[in-house]
């Protein structure tokens, strides 16, 4: 479909087409003074004229003299939250006359729409999908809810300080993984369809022919978001970390680190995750749960009876050089999006691409690479 254009007023229309197909519409929103995906009842919800200010241990939320609703980057959540559960029950026993009897639990998905998400939470999806959908144990509830999901998703018109998607190859375009696309200009949207679910919720709106003058502007607009400050280096030097295991580099930066996990939880592609059985006060009952975990967690590393990695720059070498190098190995490519969430949200303002850059532009002792 060739795009067209929506008006600003005319917004609420999606959102009723949205509703009226059968779906609940998850919007960003301010909240607790960032910007969160949460049930959105209609448009006059979403953070109009609100933009993020993030930098390395840093994000602030102000609001600019503009009317766009969606004039910030990102906030500490994306989509993971909704597809892999922060717990999810696995399976239920219940001690009954007969014995213990156990019971499955069953996928309970929601047709869920997404207003908002952006070209680094696409290709962050697309990870995710292949670590729960692919291969021969593919993750039931993850799959019942990827189903019932669908996309609308907005092209970047700035980039935040943290922002380093074009480096990575994930923005600030989205080119798939959305069933609309939009471009915000100051009166509206173009609108472009990206699968025939789209094409029907847009066949219900107000739409008009885009005029020269628009895509220009659009074009403009992601033309200024491709000015971003952190340059994260290409997958074949991040491969070399695999040999800089002994840098005193991780010291230094576990002298800083808190190993508090903030990095992971904010990660939209981060999937550790542990089990644990929670049992009732009369031991009648016990249901088996899955939680998100994190690599920085000491008891994370336990292998019986010992801790493999004990000390924190074990953990972050961990997690940076899986992230950056080995997930190559796994799924193509690098672990990293570009969204510069674990930068702004750690609180001692760590910064990924300066502490990959550095292991990289050092030289690492001589005779050891791990």
């Amino acid at each position: 479909m060739t795009r067209r254009f929506l008006e600003s007023r005319d917004l609420q229309h999606l959102h009723q087409a949205l509703v009226q197909a059968g779906y609940e519409v998850i919007g960003p929103q301010v909240k607790d003074d960032a910007i969160l995906f949460a049930p959105l009842n209609n448009v006059d919800q979403l953070p109009w004229g609100w933009q993020e200010q993030a930098d390395a241990g840093s994000y602030r939320l102000q609001h600019t003299a503009g009317r766009r609703a969606f004039a910030w980057n990102t906030g500490p959540q994306g989509l993971k939250p909704w597809l892999f559960q922060p717990r999810q029950s696995l399976w239920r026993a219940e001690n009954t006359e007969d014995g213990l009897c156990f019971r499955a639990v069953e996928p309970e998905p929601r047709q869920l729409a997404f207003i908002g998400l952006r070209s680094c939470d696409l290709a962050a999806l697309k990870i995710q999908d292949q670590h729960f959908l692919e291969g021969p144990h593919a993750d039931p509830f993850y799959r019942a809810q990827r189903e019932q999901l669908l996309i609308v998703a907005v092209n970047c018109g700035r980039s935040a300080h943290t922002c380093f998607c074009v480096s990575t190859g994930d923005g600030p375009e989205a080119h798939f993984g959305f069933d609309l696309l939009l471009d915000e200009l100051d009166d509206g949207y173009l609108l472009q369809t990206g699968s025939e679910l789209g094409v029907a919720i847009a066949a219900q709106l107000p739409l008009k022919k885009t005029s020269r003058k628009q895509v220009t502007e659009a074009r403009a607009w992601l033309a200024g978001a491709r000015h971003q400050q952190r340059v994260m280096p290409g997958e074949a030097e991040l491969a070399q970390l695999v040999d800089r295991l002994d840098h005193p580099r991780w010291q230094q930066v576990a002298d800083r680190c808190l190993a508090c996990g903030n990095c992971t939880l904010v990660c939209p592609t981060c999937f550790c995750s542990k089990q644990e059985t929670e049992g009732d006060i009369r031991n009648q009952q016990a249901e088996q749960v899955q939680l998100w975990d994190s690599c920085f967690s000491e008891q994370h590393s336990y292998i019986t009876g010992k801790v493999v990695r004990s000390e924190i720059r074990h953990r972050y070498r961990q997690w940076l050089v899986h992230k950056l190098a080995t997930w190559q190995q796994q799924f193509g490519r690098s672990g990293c999006v570009g969204c510069g969430r674990c930068i702004a949200w750690c609180p001692v303002a760590i910064d990924l691409v300066e502490e990959a850059q550095a292991l990289l532009e050092d030289t690492p002792p001589e005779g050891k690479h791990g």
